[in-house]
């Protein structure tokens, strides 16, 4: 559980050279995803 409910603000702080992993900021916190992963996160531009 990374705190990711509707609402939540996500911003992509690096990409990989190769595009795979991804690291988020998600409410204070980074994480490194995978791009498929990512692809499960629907996003809404503010």
């Amino acid at each position: 559980e990374m705190g990711l409910v509707p609402g939540t603000a996500v911003r992509i702080v690096t990409v990989a050279p190769l595009g795979d992993p991804l690291r988020i900021e998600v409410r204070g916190g980074q994480w490194s995803i995978r791009r498929a992963e990512a692809a499960q996160i629907q996003v809404q531009p503010r």
